[in-house]
């Protein structure tokens, strides 16, 4: 007894499955403990810093 049972739509289940899979799914490629995170000084050799914050076509990204 003293049990509260909420409803909970169709729609909205489906809304917090997609969430989780695009979750899982974004996990997948950028893991939460930073395992693929690019240390800044860890440019390869020859390059300096700028030239690895290039665009391909020359333009630099901006900070």
């Amino acid at each position: 007894m003293g049990e509260i049972v909420r409803f909970v739509s169709k729609s909205e289940r489906e809304r917090a499955r997609l969430i989780r899979e695009a979750r899982a799914i974004y996990d997948g490629i950028f893991p939460p403990d930073g395992r693929n995170r690019v240390q800044p000084d860890r440019v390869p050799a020859g390059h300096s810093a700028k030239e690895a914050n290039a665009y391909p076509g020359g333009g630099e990204l901006l900070p």
